[in-house]
């Protein structure tokens, strides 16, 4: 059974570490702030012997040395970390399979955010690490990747099972709310979840982890489908989408 910790760091990320008790395996999902992610390690008592990045950015790949340094962690990630000066010590993607003492993760390319992103698919778990390719009731911002590339990603991630749990990796979810009620304002579903979540963010509680489930029934850019103009292809209700949000105030 994986233990998963998660924890608060710089202005709006989230660190995990993900630990497998059989073998006292545990990896950081990202590395946002190296020396928040060893004091918290350090607190449970877990040496941390992996390093599993989604993608590049360096609020997710930027303590990679420092961890390495500290601990001897082997880093495992895309290509394209070698953008910020470290090449992970195994480079993968799409069907590749990455083991964490006794329990195993599938990666699956979800490239838009950046080109090279990945998601880490823990399936006996239901459990998935989607990085900035999905958040709650949002998604990333297309830096590098096409409209075509992200909802084809999306769509991956929407075919998980409903029950799976997701773990993205910033606190947005009061502000992709707001932006989820103006263009579906008549969900129920949206409306119940955006209330919880202003009491949660209220009382300095965490609105992360969720299930596909909830997603699939309040999150915009899944629903794109369901929200788009007569005669629009899924891909263009996506981009418009996309689109507002980034305009949204």
């Amino acid at each position: 059974m994986l233990q998963i910790h998660q924890f608060p760091c710089l202005a709006d990320n989230y660190g995990f570490l993900v630990h497998e008790p059989n073998s006292g395996a545990t990896a950081t999902i990202d590395t946002p702030d190296a020396e928040e992610i060893l004091r918290q390690a350090e607190s449970k008592g877990w040496r941390i012997t992996d390093v599993w990045n989604t993608h590049w950015h360096p609020d997710h790949a930027g303590g990679n040395a420092t961890i390495k340094s500290a601990t001897g962690a082997r880093v495992t990630g895309p290509a394209e970390v070698e953008r910020i000066g470290q090449a992970p010590d195994r480079i993968i993607g799409e069907g590749a399979v990455v083991r964490l003492g006794e329990a195993t993760a599938r990666v699956m390319d979800v490239g838009g955010h950046t080109l090279g992103h990945i998601a880490y698919v823990f399936d006996e778990e239901k459990v998935a690490f989607v990085g900035d390719a999905l958040f709650a009731m949002g998604c990333g911002r297309l830096f590098e990747g096409t409209p075509e590339q992200m909802w084809s990603s999306l769509s991956k991630i929407a075919n998980l099972p409903r029950d799976t749990t997701l773990y993205c990796a910033h606190e947005y979810t009061e502000s992709n709310a707001r932006f989820a009620l103006s263009v579906d304002a008549e969900n129920l579903d949206l409306q119940a979840r955006a209330t919880e979540v202003k009491r949660l963010r209220a009382e300095g509680k965490p609105t992360v982890p969720m299930t596909l489930d909830v997603e699939l029934r309040t999150n915009p850019f899944l629903r794109a489908p369901l929200l788009k103009a007569a005669g629009a292809s899924d891909v263009e209700a996506f981009a418009d989408l996309r689109r507002r949000k980034d305009a949204f105030k």
